[in-house]
């Protein structure tokens, strides 16, 4: 019997997995109604390349941060939107390189110099071809052919593919690297509550206060990092970029951002586990 991605497991309809769903068609639709009514600017296919592919990352982005969102909102059903959300990520990737294909006139020889050439080319392709075995084993069936723990072994590079994506966004952007500072200080997070997990979990949770304080973690290696860059690449001193996180003179800063969203969820962590606590009173088991 045909399954549908929008239904559980006994084939009825998941309204979290559907609303999931369409949601990911956003902004692939958006692209594309951009590039048909000539809105994307004077060079429509490479800002459509571009796009497709910060989706691609942000898809990234947002599957490795399901399980700590799972766990700190003590949302359970949220792990069943994860395989969607990673395969998105896939495909957002594959039109990301189809359409640099494109771009290219599908020179074969050319695309394969270019990627064995130029640096973050091939960082970009690693990451791709790493997307594209998560994908391939993503379904149940590989997952009982792999067995359950090497398929968890796999599928733990999404770590390093987020780390080589992040890479390829920062060599691609450039000069205006606000939002690969963000995605970097946000891997941190991610890979030290993974850390933390294994090392202070409790039940299959971390407490509150440690999520706290890596968001602050989180928040001074952004600043620190991004210091180190225009330290090394424009030579300005590191105490005028973080008096600048500080002061909020040129904008909001990485810094920042990633403080407010982890912090953000860290306020939302203990009002829900006041919450169920309240409710497990009121029930009598606490």
């Amino acid at each position: 019997m045909l399954t549908y991605p929008w239904n559980d497991q006994s084939r009825r309809l998941d309204r979290l997995k559907l609303v999931a769903f369409l949601m990911l068609f956003l902004p692939g639709s958006r692209v594309a109604v951009a590039y048909a009514f000539d809105l994307l600017g004077a060079r429509p296919l490479n800002e459509a390349i571009h796009q497709l592919g910060l989706w691609a990352i942000r898809l990234t982005f947002i599957a490795l941060a399901v399980t700590p969102l799972r766990q700190i909102l003590q949302w359970p059903r949220l792990i069943r939107v994860r395989r969607m959300i990673g395969v998105a990520a896939f495909v957002y990737a594959m039109l990301h390189f189809g359409l640099y294909a494109v771009d290219q006139v599908f020179d074969i020889a050319k695309i394969a110099s270019e990627i064995a050439l130029r640096i973050y080319l091939t960082i970009g392709f690693a990451a791709l071809l790493g997307l594209t075995a998560l994908a391939a084993t993503s379904t149940d069936g590989m997952f009982r052919w792999l067995g359950g723990r090497n398929w968890r072994c796999l599928h733990r590079l999404v770590y390093l593919i987020g780390v080589l994506a992040v890479i390829h966004y920062c060599f691609q952007s450039k000069l205006d690297l606000r939002e690969p500072t963000i995605m970097a200080g946000l891997l941190f997070w991610l890979l030290a509550y993974r850390l933390a997990m294994q090392v202070v979990g409790v039940r299959g949770r971390l407490p509150i206060a440690w999520v706290g304080a890596l968001s602050l973690a989180a928040a001074i290696v952004t600043a620190c990092g991004e210091a180190a860059y225009f330290r090394i690449a424009l030579g300005i001193g590191p105490i005028r970029v973080l008096d600048a996180d500080l002061s909020l003179a040129t904008g909001i800063r990485p810094a920042v951002v990633v403080l407010a969203i982890v912090l953000a969820l860290t306020a939302a962590g203990a009002a829900r586990s006041l919450v169920v606590t309240s409710r497990k009173q009121r029930l009598g088991f606490a």
